[in-house]
C-alpha cells in the first residue's frame, strides 16, 4: 500500500513496568494528545521466539553494547568475567526474561511523522538521561548503570520503532492484517482535510 504522509505507522510496546505500575492510561493520553490515531491495540505475553525475531540484533550490536557494560562494571569496581560480545548477548537474554514475565500492550499508531513523534514523546532509551516532559523522563529513574549492576533489563517503560521500515516489520510480527483497523477520525479531517472514506476533500 502506498501510504500518504499522514498514514505513516509506528509500533509501540507498553512494557511490563508500564502495565504493572498503572501507567497505561497516562501513556495513551500522551500519544492521543499529539493527534496520532490508534489503529490497533492488544494485551499479550510475548514468547521468547517472538522477542528474538523482534529485537533482531547482530554481532556488531552485541559487541558495542557489551563494551559499554564492561565500562559500567569497571566504573563500579566490579569484576569483568566474560567477553564483551557475551555481555551484549546477555542484554537480549535479560530483556526476554523480563518481557515474558508479565503482560504487555502492543499498539499501532498512525499519523504524520508517527515514528518521530512517538520517539520524541518517549525520550531516550536510558531513562536517567531522558528530558523532563518525555514519558521516560517523567515516569522512571532507572539507568543502564543500575541495570548492569543488577544484571537485569533496564526498566524504561516502552519500546518504539526507530524507523517506518522497522515499524512495518514489527507490526507484521505482532498483529495480523485483520487486527489493524482502517478508519478516519474527525481529527484527521481537521488536520489533513480528508473525508471519512480516507480520500482528500
Amino acid at each position: 500500500m502506498n501510504r500518504k504522509p499522514h498514514q505513516e505507522r509506528t509500533f509501540v510496546i507498553l512494557k511490563p513496568d508500564t502495565v504493572q505500575r498503572g501507567l497505561v492510561g497516562e501513556v495513551i493520553k500522551r500519544f492521543e494528545r499529539t493527534g496520532l490515531k490508534f489503529t490497533a491495540m492488544k494485551m499479550f505475553v510475548p514468547t521468547e521466539a517472538q522477542l528474538q525475531i523482534h529485537y533482531n540484533k547482530d554481532e556488531e550490536w552485541f559487541l558495542k553494547k557489551g563494551n559499554r557494560i564492561i565500562e559500567d562494571l569497571t566504573a563500579h569496581n566490579l569484576p569483568v568475567d566474560k567477553e564483551p560480545i557475551e555481555y551484549g548477548r546477555d542484554i537480549i537474554r535479560t530483556i526476554v526474561s523480563y518481557m515474558t514475565a508479565a503482560p504487555v500492550i502492543g499498539v499501532v499508531l498512525e499519523g504524520n511523522q508517527a515514528v518521530g513523534v512517538v520517539t520524541k514523546l518517549v525520550g531516550t532509551t536510558e531513562p536517567s538521561s531522558s528530558d523532563v516532559g518525555t514519558i521516560r523522563g517523567d515516569y522512571t529513574v532507572d539507568s543502564y548503570g543500575h541495570s548492569s549492576f543488577e544484571n537485569r533489563a533496564v526498566r524504561n517503560l516502552i519500546h518504539c520503532s526507530e524507523s517506518p521500515e522497522e515499524a512495518e516489520r514489527e507490526i507484521a510480527l505482532w498483529f495480523t492484517e485483520n487486527e489493524v483497523m482502517d478508519y478516519v477520525t474527525a481529527q484527521e479531517r481537521i488536520m489533513y482535510d480528508v473525508n471519512f472514506d480516507g480520500k482528500p476533500e
